[in-house]
């Protein structure tokens, strides 16, 4: 598939829904939990993967450790800005060619690039709540805390508004996300592949024809798409903003 066809694809549709992968954020510079060098730096530091470290069973036991490396290791990804497939999904969403993104990922980085409707099934990690009273509290508490943050209220310990490991997605969010699905004549899948949870949990819902996929690995779940381009996510998006942006200089 073409960048111009796309284009074409997304000024027809009604309603177009983004499933936003792990590749966006490799593209942004952003750490993941599972699968990436920083992860076997992780478990040599701590003696526990990146996975036990951010998980309920941690959070709950040990919660000094949870805060360390959550303070350490996660806390600081957020310094950096969101990648420019990101803000470039922000501008398409401006000019009506995108409708909703729908993220697994913690780091809140559509909405910090400016979406305004972002389905986040995990949760992130820029808001923070006791989960005894329900007071919030800001990133910049956490971050100035030392060893476990505390409610100033009932004293209970504070955690991430993000779905840790071992935890389950909210059925509410998860019906949001599949009911969105459902309504899109167009799913752009970025930075995936089809046999990935997200794509699994999500496109079951979908009856359109008109998945589109793009990425820069082959996979063989390709052949599952109505459209597929192989290429980086952030530079396929600005491309087609240019597109955008030329075709309402010529009207």
């Amino acid at each position: 598939m073409t960048v111009e066809r796309l284009m074409d694809i997304l000024k027809e549709s009604k309603y177009t829904v983004v499933l936003s992968g792990n590749g966006m954020v490799l593209e942004s510079d952003y750490m993941l939990i599972r699968d990436s060098q920083e992860s076997y730096d992780i478990e040599k530091k701590y003696r526990y993967s990146a996975e036990e470290l951010f998980s309920s069973s941690l959070f709950s036991t040990r919660k000094e450790l949870f805060y360390e490396f959550y303070r350490n290791e996660m806390l600081p990804q957020l310094e950096k800005p969101p990648g420019e497939g990101f803000y470039a999904l922000a501008a398409l969403e401006k000019k009506g060619l995108i409708d909703t993104v729908i993220t697994r990922r913690v780091y809140h980085l559509p909405t910090r690039a400016g979406c305004k409707n972002v389905i986040e099934l995990h949760g992130n990690i820029c808001e923070h709540y006791c989960p005894h009273c329900g007071e919030e509290y800001s990133l910049d508490y956490i971050r100035q805390s030392r060893r476990v943050p505390l409610c100033t209220k009932c004293n209970t310990a504070l955690r991430p508004r993000a779905v840790l490991y071992g935890e389950m997605v909210d059925n509410q969010v998860m019906t949001k996300a599949a009911e969105e699905v459902m309504r899109a004549d167009v799913v752009l899948a970025l930075g995936t592949n089809l046999k990935t949870t997200l794509c699994e949990q999500l496109l079951g819902y979908y009856g359109g024809n008109k998945l589109i996929l793009i990425t820069l690995k082959e996979h063989f779940s390709d052949k599952y798409a109505d459209g597929v381009i192989h290429d980086r996510v952030d530079q396929t998006l600005l491309k087609i903003l240019c597109q955008s942006e030329n075709l309402h200089k010529l009207y």
